[in-house]
């Protein structure tokens, strides 16, 4: 080969290796790059339409259950609220043979809606107690149990102390200052 061919064939290279290498920077790595991301993207919405699809076979049984949760709650006026978890304490306590010490309440306004939340203390025997809380979680009334506190009353477990914390949801409640 003659040095004037070999410089030639040279050159040639040298601009085809910079001209694949500006082509894979230029073109070749920026399209890989948006494939790759429309590719994670499509996976992103199948995901979503499979989990709307999921929410969608379960519209019905998603509303019922919420339907059976607002009717649950507490009622709108303050007074009658209180008066239907007193009435319900008083009834579990009845119903487990349980000794209620003491209720205390209290209400907390948020934006739409408000909690009533009560703190109470019981005795009695472990069965009663158990009986009681039963009673507590099966009763439809929208209670939730925040804090349970079982303490022994004697030094052989006989008698039981209960510190129980519930909370009650009120949706839309009255204007503030209405009782």
């Amino acid at each position: 080969m003659k040095i004037k061919n070999r410089q030639q064939f040279l050159a040639i290279i040298a601009i085809a290796g910079i001209a694949l290498l500006a082509a894979d920077k230029l073109v070749i790595s920026p399209l890989q790059g948006s494939w790759k991301a429309r590719a994670d993207r499509i996976a992103e919405l199948k995901k979503s339409i499979t989990q709307a699809s999921v929410l969608l076979d379960r519209e019905q049984v998603i509303r019922q259950r919420w339907e059976w949760m607002r009717t649950n709650t507490l009622s709108n006026n303050m007074s009658s609220a209180e008066s239907e978890v007193f009435n319900a304490f008083y009834r579990w306590a009845q119903d487990s043979r349980i000794s209620i010490s003491s209720i205390k309440p209290q209400w907390k306004r948020n934006d739409d809606y408000m909690t009533y939340e009560c703190r109470t203390d019981a005795f009695g025997n472990m069965g009663a107690l158990t009986r009681f809380l039963y009673e507590v979680e099966k009763d439809p009334m929208a209670l939730k149990v925040e804090a349970i506190e079982i303490t022994s009353r004697d030094n052989n477990g006989q008698q039981l102390s209960l510190g129980l914390q519930l909370s009650g949801l009120m949706i839309n409640p009255p204007p503030e200052g209405t009782p």
